[in-house]
């Protein structure tokens, strides 16, 4: 594995704990801008990371782009390439495997512990297992056809999942570094204002949940990636 593009659609919400694990084994990154760049050079990586943002996966007639972005990552996945959906990222996975995403009964804004599937814990996810991993997501989607679901939470059953050995799904934002966190707050104001959310109480629990997520981060994604096929 020689290069990696990580797709990205608000410029706070990157590759975050995840890039460093690229780095320490020489694999180059490149950022692509969904809606700006050309996303082609995609197709021709050895590893696609499709990170978050603050709109629907659906919402084609508000975001034209998102169309192309769709076909660009049906591309990957049909082309085999190592790909991981992050948030936005993972419900992009569910619609090109033709699963439905839709609107949440309510937004999830917050650290919440996993529950695990048996699979989930067998899988490089169970680092995470005892662990608080932070939702930011009014979305979720149903479980694709030959999917194999990793994690749940009590208000989204569908927090990650597999799809053969190169899919990785993940509804949670595991890469947010804890020091990224201010970033997040000042660049999603009207959501959290609008979801009542308590700033003091969410830096707080970031400050007692993120160091020991963060880390475990690190060992699932050098997990997932030594599991990859020659």
């Amino acid at each position: 594995m020689q290069n990696a593009v990580a797709i990205y659609h608000v410029a706070f919400e990157d590759t975050g704990t995840l890039g460093p694990v690229l780095d320490e084994r020489g694999v180059g990154l490149n950022y692509l801008q969904a809606g700006v760049d050309d996303l082609t050079p995609a197709l021709g990586a050895d590893l696609v990371l499709v990170l978050g943002g603050p709109i629907g996966i659906y919402e084609i007639d508000r975001y034209p782009f998102l169309k192309d972005e769709l076909a660009i990552v049906e591309k990957v996945v049909k082309k085999g390439t190592p790909v991981v959906g992050i948030c936005l990222g993972a419900q992009a996975l569910a619609a090109v495997l033709a699963a439905r995403v839709y609107p949440g009964p309510q937004a999830e804004l917050g650290w919440d512990e996993l529950i695990l599937t048996d699979e989930g814990k067998a899988s490089p996810l169970g680092v995470l297992e005892g662990l608080r991993v932070l939702n930011w997501h009014g979305d979720t989607f149903d479980l694709p056809s030959g999917a194999t679901r990793l994690a749940s939470t009590p208000l989204t059953p569908n927090q990650a999942f597999t799809y053969g050995s190169n899919v990785l799904a993940l509804q949670f934002h595991v890469e947010l570094a804890q020091h990224n966190m201010e970033r997040w707050l000042i660049g999603h104001t009207l959501e959290l204002a609008k979801n009542k959310v308590d700033l003091a109480r969410m830096r707080e629990n970031t400050a007692r949940y993120a160091p020991p997520t963060n880390e475990a981060s690190r060992k699932l994604f050098n997990t997932w990636l030594d599991g990859l096929p020659a």
